[in-house]
């Protein structure tokens, strides 16, 4: 109430912001004539006087609105583009490190010039992130105009580029670039075998655009890099065979061999369902005869038994994935684009590979990985923008740190949104659509139709091409069209259908894009501009146009179903209306939709079947609308979870991650390391004596011929500890340690005489990153399988997650010894006579990094982004279910001692 209260007198958190805001929009303003009497030399000379001010102290803040009414100037003089006020207020906001939520069309392109060219004049680098190659193509070659004018220089990071050329344009002032490639860079460069491998120079500053999609939705599951493993394809052939043969319950207890739940996309075995999977494994020749499917030697098995049935089950061909040239490819749930080189993990891509009889490519083992949320977590400074955020601020500020600023429109909305259409089944939906797009197309209204997978996409494109409408189909198999096929959807009478939101970030005008048609123009002329009457003819044509399909209501936006996200079904409705343009917008579903079968309640079919409806009666109620937006938030909430979830799992990897990479980056840095390696081979030596001289025993405890063995066996060092003992009058412990550490540090002082002091630390250095390297690997596959099975903790009434952060510490620390006393033994042992055979000990570790590098996988891990976390919150649900009935104050069944009502039954 008190809250509701002073917002009415002092406005929103937001409103605040704007107001504050506004003040340094009059002082730019101000600036304007100022700048527009600069001749073109004087305003590019602008640049070196800001560094030199910058570098004489002055702050960025201080700098802000004259270096904003320059970009401004040599935007309008160089791209014809003058930067509204509303589009100062989002450059502002984006310099300040928030989120800018701008409607589409709104210019966020424009806007982040601003910003980009202020902080690009400190000189440690702005990142620029898209979410598609295209676009950051695009948008550096178009706004790199304004950068490069202003004498600031630009680079664009793409995938398969050569090594200098992407080095060269993380070295540019702006570099762009995509989300994907970042992070892959940044791994590639913590896996590098010299400094002049690596790519990147910090992360300074980043703005990323279309933030939601790429912090949010890409969110879910983590980048990795991995190579190939061991392991034969043989089983996932076999198992896949047996899979058909087992039957799917209809509902959780009924009938059959395993129950899909669909909401965490996981596959459970009944209690039959394992007894025949056993069967069957064993008439396979998998499992030896009377042997448990769930033997701890069998674990594999369960493994891939898993990843079929939910290859079989869950996963969908050209919903999830397409089959190309003997390839699954993944489809992006988000965008409808294809993922080529992606590979879903666990086991599970090879499972989709038996079931669809492609060839199956070996398993992968991680080399190295990191989430979304930890990598843009590491800029200094981080901001994004989106035309859809608003719904998502909680998450944005608690996980990042960000605050959401929704910015004000520069001409008022006038776009109409329609209830939803409601109908009993799928078959009466889709009349409804065909028939809707027929009226438009008969009027000449341009229709966007938004679906949610390629399926669904190609059976409207049937329908339509049945009843003689031409249109344009966009989805994952076409997005190379993409950019012209969105650039032409608001011509009159045109019908485009897009799988999800393919075509993101390529304005749709109405009556067609005049730029796109003139660019089309000049190619089929040899790149030579079409002269200025041909120009006056075609925007006189396109004015035509635009005015037409402005009298007709502007685009209609037709959606076939809601997506799990509002986020999601806001962005479809925004690419209409863009700019105070006319547009309208309706969602047609139906009972059968997945949200509608998963989610929503009973009683709205039973309050349909009592009215009486066929298929082809429509309900528009907003208690349905209701029902719809309830279902939406319960799945956002999940998905919310989800990536908590794995947030505080990657956490604890990301600690440790820190701290190899560190260790790394000191390692590629340093031309000596001698301090550190003497301060290793200390410890080594240590623990090798207390091993069998514990310390503050007495001469009975000790094991002295162990002692001498190991020494002799890992360091190659003699000393004669017992004669030693024999020979002195009083020795206690500390002096056995000290013996022998003099002892060693002799052997090796001998050792660098022999090859030299040179060779010797090129040695240190080399054998320190190769150890660390190896180790780590190792690590990582470790953590890997103590991810998978961390889940089944929650059966013991323990928290997997405590479990996991205690048990990845004992593993790092583990790992941390075991890299100090490989260092040590190697380099002990180790025979070299000159730096040239390290030269060639390194290049031939260079042919074989870059032997693995080329059979690299880069991924995203798990198709759904249910991994462990969700099982570990399944297994304690599965576990609590499992208790028997007990009264409230009855002694709780877990064995505590506790009333149930004080123990479980709180959780009950």
């Amino acid at each position: 109430m008190l809250n509701s209260l002073l917002t009415r007198v002092f406005g929103s958190r937001n409103e605040r912001l704007l107001r504050q805001l506004q003040r340094t929009v009059d002082k730019i303003n101000a600036l304007e004539p100022q700048m527009e009497k600069l001749s073109d030399a004087e305003l590019q000379a602008k640049t070196p006087e800001f560094k030199q001010r910058i570098a004489n102290g002055e702050s960025l803040d201080k700098l802000l609105p004259e270096a904003f009414a320059v970009c401004r100037e040599a935007s309008r003089r160089v791209l014809g583009m003058r930067h509204y006020d509303v589009q100062l207020i989002g450059g502002m906001v984006l310099h300040l490190g928030k989120i800018a939520e701008m409607r589409t069309g709104e210019g966020k392109t424009l806007v982040a010039t601003l910003p980009v060219y202020l902080n690009a004049l400190e000189g440690k680098g702005v990142h620029v992130v898209t979410v598609n190659d295209y676009l950051a193509k695009r948008d550096s070659s178009w706004m790199g105009r304004l950068y490069s004018w202003l004498g600031l220089s630009v680079g664009v990071v793409y995938p398969g580029m050569p090594h200098s050329d992407k080095k060269a344009a993380y070295e540019a002032d702006i570099t762009y670039a995509t989300n994907n490639e970042i992070g892959f860079d940044y791994l590639r460069d913590n896996m590098a075998l010299s400094k002049e491998d690596r790519f990147q120079r910090g992360l300074n500053f980043a703005i990323v655009d279309e933030v939601d999609s790429i912090l949010i939705d890409e969110a879910r599951t983590p980048l990795i890099i991995s190579g190939p493993a061991d392991e034969s394809p043989e089983l996932y052939i076999k198992v896949n065979r047996i899979v058909p043969n087992m039957t799917r319950q209809q509902t959780e207890d009924g009938i059959g061999d395993y129950w899909v739940d669909e909401k965490s996309k996981q596959v459970h075995l009944s209690e039959a369902g394992q007894e025949h999977a056993e069967e069957l494994l064993r008439r396979a020749g998998i499992l030896a005869e009377d042997e448990s499917l769930y033997a701890p030697h069998n674990i594999h098995v369960v493994h891939h038994l898993n990843a079929a049935l939910r290859a079989h089950a869950i996963y969908q061909r050209d919903v999830d994935y397409i089959v190309r040239d003997g390839e699954v490819i993944i489809v992006d749930e988000f965008t409808g684009r294809t993922l080529p080189g992606r590979r879903w993990s666990d086991g599970l891509h090879q499972a989709v590979e038996a079931k669809e009889g492609v060839p199956v490519q070996r398993e992968n083992q991680t080399l190295a990985s990191i989430t979304f949320q930890n990598l843009f977590r590491m800029y200094r400074k981080l901001a994004g923008m989106t035309g859809t955020a608003d719904t998502e601020a909680y998450e944005f500020q608690s996980i990042y740190g960000l605050e959401v600023v929704v910015i004000p429109t520069h001409r008022p909305m006038v776009r109409k949104d329609h209830p939803d259409a409601v109908f009993l089944n799928k078959a009466g939906k889709y009349r409804a659509v065909v028939n809707e797009i027929k009226d438009c197309h008969s009027r000449g209204q341009p229709v966007l139709v938004g679906t949610t997978s390629i399926e669904v996409s190609e059976m409207l494109s049937e329908q339509l091409r049945a009843a003689g409408i031409p249109h344009q189909v966009l989805n994952a198999k076409q997005h190379e069209r993409e950019a012209q096929i969105v650039a032409q959807a608001g011509r009159p009478g045109a019908v485009t259908i897009a799988t999800n939101m393919a075509g993101r970030g390529t304005d749709i005008v109405l009556g067609g894009s005049l730029e796109a048609e003139i660019a089309e123009l000049t190619a089929q002329n040899g790149g030579v501009e079409p002269d200025e009457v041909t120009k006056a003819r075609l925007k006189a044509e396109w004015q035509k146009r635009h005015d037409e399909v402005k009298a007709l209501g502007g685009l209609h936006i037709i959606g076939t179903e809601r997506h799990e996200s509002r986020r999601i079904d806001n962005q479809l409705r925004g690419r209409a209306g863009r700019q105070g343009d006319p547009g309208s917008s309706r969602f047609y579903l139906s009972l059968e939709d997945n949200l509608m079968r998963i989610f929503a309640a009973d009683w709205v079919q039973r309050v349909m079947a009592r009215m009486g409806l066929k298929e082809d009666d429509i309900i528009e109620s907003p208690l349905v609308t209701k029902q719809i937006a309830n279902a939406q938030r319960k799945v956002e909430a999940h998905n919310f979870d989800i990536r908590k979830n794995l947030l505080e799992f990657d956490d604890v990897n990301n600690d440790q991650r820190k701290v190899i990479y560190a260790q790394r980056d000191e390692l590629l840095d340093a031309e000596d390391i001698r301090e550190n390696i003497e301060g290793i081979r200390r410890d080594v030596v240590a623990e090798f004596v207390t091993r069998f001289v514990p310390p503050q025993s007495i001469d009975e405890q000790w094991d002295l011929p162990g002692l001498q063995a190991t020494l002799e066996q890992e360091l190659g060092v003699r000393v004669d500890l017992q004669g030693l003992v024999a020979g002195a009058k009083e020795i206690d412990a500390e002096g056995i340690l000290e013996h022998v550490q003099d002892a060693v540090a002799r052997h090796f002082a001998e050792r660098e005489q022999q090859i030299g002091s040179e060779t010797m630390r090129l040695l240190e250095k080399h054998i320190m990153l190769n150890v660390l390297d190896q180790n780590w690997k190792e690590h990582l596959a470790r953590m890997d399988y103590l991810r998978q099975g961390i889940h089944l903790r929650g059966y013991a009434q323990k928290q997997p997650k405590q479990e996991y952060k205690r048990e990845a510490f004992e593993l790092f620390s583990d790992m941390l010894e075991k890299v100090k006393r490989d260092v040590i033994t190697l380099l002990a042992r180790v025979r070299i006579r000159s730096e040239e055979e390290i030269a060639m000990m390194e290049a031939a570790e260079r042919a074989q990094a870059e032997a693995v590098a080329r059979q690299m996988q880069f991924q995203h891990a798990s198709a759904g982004g249910f991994g462990a976390d969700e099982e570990a919150a399944q297994a304690e649900s599965d576990a609590l279910a499992a208790m028997p009935k007990v009264g409230r104050n009855d002694p709780c069944p877990c064995g505590s001692g506790k009333k149930y009502k004080h123990c479980h039954g709180q959780l009950a």
